[in-house]
Order: structure tokens, then sequence, then C-alpha cells
């Protein structure tokens, strides 16, 4: 099979680079191994709800304007609104085609399914940075007796073992589910390490309404000191709930979660923490209130001060002055250890030689310079701090598109080989 262009994933990144094509009468083909939305619909447990208003999903061709805009989207909502979107775009997608292989091949590149084999002159990998959860070695000390279970598998409280629940990971994830199973009534420790504290409201304006209006999620690529460590900061302690409420370790506290350090390491049977919690904590405050001041000299200089409350600021992290060193795992006090210590990619099936040390694609704002014509889409700070969100795709994919339609040299036809 002949196409100018691949894109491997159907979800919303995927989808606008479709879309994207299409406005620049680029022939190409989709590919998803699932359905349409595949890791919303198999991969997210089913109380989750975006950590972005409802406002700010929006892709090209498609916005929301139901009645909750300062609502929250959940799991089933985003994959009708994907659904919904593929749809709107009339984007070529093949369902229920996995990727074995992507290789360099005669003046572009082959993509292998389990069905057939295209030929197409540029690949676009939109199959995103989360396609499998990222366990620590230390996982391979814990005694058989305790299950352990990943965001990727948790599908609630209620089907965990009974017992107590140790939450590996205090980013939003991490935070989330310790609530959720604490509300259950089971005993939950959460461990902590680095992690961006981040109130849900400032001021009476949602905090993205803030960090977009001030031009922070608009920071591109090539503007940040470090960009390394920007593509792997944590993601911020937030929830999306009706009441608009923050979640931090304060709540947790409040609600009876232990908080501990950082997970080191396990020595038969033995959990052994850091003893950094509350240095860990503060620079987590540090970091929220030095965003804080950035945003109130912003309302400053544009006179948005008059329009919002009063500055303010939260009370610090409380944390035991002497914090817990070790967890005993063998004493059946915790039955179940979760694992909310991120994600990876999935890049097995590439065979071409573009991967750093840590298994992701090198590229320069989602162009993959070592393999010309092979696009990333999907992933932290792709371009700008916004690609991390589904609005941020727009912006993205209308840059890679002018980008591959460049590269193709007008050689583009506005038929798609596949309707």
């Amino acid at each position: 099979m002949q196409t100018t262009a691949v894109i491997i994933g159907a979800g919303h990144a995927g989808l606008a680079m479709s879309r994207r094509l299409t406005e620049r009468s680029i022939d190409h083909v989709v590919l998803e191994r699932g359905e349409l939305a595949n890791s919303w619909r198999t991969e997210r447990w089913p109380t989750l709800r975006l950590l972005t208003p409802n406002w700010q999903t929006r892709l090209p061709d498609l916005r929301y304007e139901g009645r909750e805009p300062d609502g929250f989207m959940a799991v089933t909502e985003v994959i009708d609104f994907i659904t919904e979107y593929a749809g709107i775009v009339d984007a070529p997608v093949r369902t229920g085609t996995t990727v074995h292989s992507v290789r360099a091949g005669g003046a572009g590149f082959e993509v292998q399914t389990e069905h057939e084999l295209w030929r197409a002159r540029s690949v676009v990998l939109a199959t995103g940075a989360c396609n499998r959860a990222a366990i620590p070695a230390v996982a391979g000390g814990v005694p058989s007796t305790v299950a352990q279970v990943t965001p990727m598998t948790y599908r609630g409280a209620d089907e965990l073992p009974e017992g107590g629940v140790l939450v590996v990971g205090a980013s939003a994830t991490g935070c989330q589910l310790a609530e959720e199973i604490r509300q259950s009534g089971r005993p939950v420790t959460i461990s902590v390490g680095e992690h961006v504290r981040m109130p849900r409201t400032y001021r009476g304006r949602d905090i993205f309404w803030w960090m977009d209006r001030a031009g922070i999620l608009d920071e591109r690529h090539d503007e940040v000191d470090d960009l390394t460590r920007a593509r792997h900061v944590p993601s911020p302690q937030l929830v999306g709930t009706p009441e608009r409420s923050t979640l931090d370790l304060n709540r947790l506290r409040a609600e009876g979660v232990r908080i501990v350090g950082r997970l080191g390491r396990v020595v038969d049977g033995v959990a052994q923490l850091s003893g950094s919690l509350a240095n860990v904590c503060a620079l987590a405050d540090l970091k929220m209130n030095r965003l804080l001041t950035r945003l109130d000299e912003w309302a400053t200089a544009t006179g948005v001060d008059v329009d919002v409350e009063r500055a303010e600021r939260r009370d610090p992290t409380l944390v035991d002055r002497r914090p817990a060193l070790h967890l005993d795992l063998r004493g059946g006090e915790i039955r179940t250890i979760l694992w909310a210590t991120g994600y990876r990619p999935d890049y097995s099936w590439l065979d071409i030689p573009v991967l750093d040390r840590s298994g992701h694609v090198r590229h320069e704002g989602g162009v993959v310079t070592d393999a010309p014509g092979l696009y990333l889409l999907g992933t932290p700070f792709l371009r700008r701090r916004s690609s991390t969100f589904i609005h941020g795709a727009g912006a993205d994919t209308d840059e890679l598109g002018t980008h591959l339609r460049d590269f193709l040299g007008g050689a583009t036809s506005t038929r798609s080989c596949v309707r």
C-alpha cells in the first residue's frame, strides 16, 4: 500500500494531525491498534477527569460548547469528544491495526502491520508518552504477599485487596488515587518524592486561566534554559472536580492519609524511605509561591488586578518532624502498592535509530532530525508547554503540518488512498 504520510495513533494528537494534512491536501492514513481514543478506553481508571477545564478542551474545528465551561471532562466525555472529532474531520482511520515495525525503506519509510505493508515518504508518531507504566526496579524486592498495581490497571478501590495501600508517587495521579482509596475506608500511605504543588484556583480564577492568559503555556521549547528538565517535570498536584477544590498533601493529611518520604529501596521486605521529606515539600512550596508571584506581577502589569480577588498564599506543607524511615511490608499492614511513578513511551516497533538511552525519541520540537520525514506528536513540551494538554495539539500540528508539507516539496494529493 502506498500513501504520502502515515500517522500512527488515533488519539487527539493523531486526529488533529490528520486534519492538518487534509488542509494541506496531503494524502495520508491513520493507523490505530485499537479503537478511537483507545488509551482512554482501556488504560484509564473510571473516575479520572481531565486536569484542564472544559473551556480549554479544543482541537482544530471542534471545541467544548457545553453548559459547564468551568467543569472537567470525565473519561467517557473525553472518549465522546475524540470520537466526535474523528467524524468531523473525516479522518482516514484504520482501527484494529497494530504496527509491528517502522523502518527506513525506498524513498521514505515502510510501516508493517499484521495485515499489510505501507510505504510512505513521511511518518508521524502520535502514540503518546504514556504507553507503559514506569515501575521502578525497587518493585522487585516487594514481598509476594503484597499486590502491585499501576494507574493503568487500577479500576477502583473495591477491586484492591482488603487492607492498607501504599501509593508511591505524589503527582496528580498519586494524589488523586490516594484520596479516592482513602475515601473507600482503607488506610493509605503516600510516598512523596519531587512534586509540583499548585492551587486549583487562584484569586478566584482557575490556575489554567492564569497560565493561559499570562502566556506561560505558550512558552516554546527553544525559549527555556533546560528543555530536558522541563520535559520531565512531574504533573502538578491537581484534580478536576465540580467544586474546583485544591488537592495537596495538606488535604490528604487532613483526610487521614499518612505522608512519608520517597521510597529508596526494599531490603528483606522492608521499604527504606528518604528522610528529606521536609526539604522536598519546602522546595515544592517555594516553587509554587514563585509561580504565584509571577502571576501577581503579570496581573499588575496588565491591569488584571482590578478584575480578580486579592493575592493570597496557601499554608506551608505540614510534615512530621520525624517522618518514618522504614515500612515493614511483611507484617500485613500494607496489602497493596500502587505505583504512581509515571509513564514511559513504547517504541519497541520503531526500527530506526532515533531513541536516546531512556527510550525517548530524539527530536527538535517534534521534528526527528536524525530521520528526515519522521515526526513526533503528543509528548510533554513537544513544542511548547501546552503540548502536554489536549488543546496544545492545535498549534503543534499546525506547525508540524507546514514543516511536513515543505519537506515533501509539493508532492501531495487531495485523494486519500484508503477512502
